[in-house]
């Protein structure tokens, strides 16, 4: 599907000021999506760190969940410090994993447009290059920070006694409590449904008819990204994220274990 939020390898390159930026990680290991990067990314990639650059500090209490947003001011540091400029475009990329869907996310929460690479690194159809990031400090600076996209464990209740849909973004054997390989408990928010964000057939069409917007969440706030960019391809541009996710659900004490 065609969308302002998703651009094709042939019309990047097609760009005539464009920053590529690769997102990649892998879940609990901090600093394996550097290596992805080093071991082979889009010739004149820059990089975003889920951990140290897309996500907060996490508390000890674990309130915020996992990957707690940044702080507004360094996300604007991190972005200026991995090279980002204020007169290109900006196009984000990952494997599938979900992390170009985060920074997609960010970037709109603080007032900024960028496009997810359609089809992810896997698409490039070109040699990749290796090495290091060659980073030239940028000047980008962060827009007007939106207010109607997010909520927290409290909007999320108050959404739920409102008969407002509430999404899971994670693996149905998850989201069933059959696993659970991150958080101390299993299960999921009682009275939310289950859509795996990279399930083409997840959706359905209540939630795209719905008057309210719908709310997501996964484990940690980063597949709760990736399905509201599904949603907002599909035309639903007003899916608020619960960016602590069941995560911060669990450290609140609000989880029900899975029966």
């Amino acid at each position: 599907m065609t969308s302002i939020h998703e651009i094709s390898a042939e019309a990047v390159r097609a760009l005539p000021s464009v920053q590529v930026v690769d997102c990649r990680f892998r879940l609990g290991q901090h600093g394996a999506g550097l290596e992805l990067y080093r071991e082979g990314h889009i010739a004149g990639a820059l990089y975003l760190d889920l951990d140290d650059d897309l996500s907060g500090p996490m508390r000890d209490d674990r309130l915020g969940g996992r990957h707690p947003l940044p702080e507004r001011g360094a996300f604007e540091q991190s972005l200026q410090g991995a090279g980002l400029c204020s007169d290109a475009r900006i196009v984000v990329y990952d494997d599938g994993t979900g992390g170009a869907a985060r920074a997609w996310w960010l970037l709109r929460h603080h007032g900024l447009a960028s496009q997810v690479l359609e089809g992810g690194i896997a698409a490039w159809g070109e040699l990749l290059a290796v090495g290091d990031p060659d980073v030239v400090p940028g000047d980008l600076v962060l827009g007007t920070e939106r207010t109607d996209d997010l909520v927290d464990a409290a909007g999320v209740q108050a959404a739920l006694a409102a008969g407002r849909i509430v999404l899971d973004a994670r693996a149905p054997e998850r989201y069933r409590g059959e696993v659970e390989p991150m958080d101390p408990v299993a299960g999921h928010i009682v009275g939310a449904r289950n859509a795996p964000f990279n399930a083409p057939d997840a959706i359905d069409d209540d939630v795209l008819a719905a008057q309210e917007p719908p709310v997501v969440y996964c484990g940690s706030g980063v597949t709760a990204a990736a399905l509201a960019l599904r949603l907002a391809m599909l035309g639903r541009e007003d899916t608020q994220v619960y960016a602590g996710s069941w995560s911060d659900w669990c450290a609140r004490g609000l989880a029900e274990p899975a029966a």
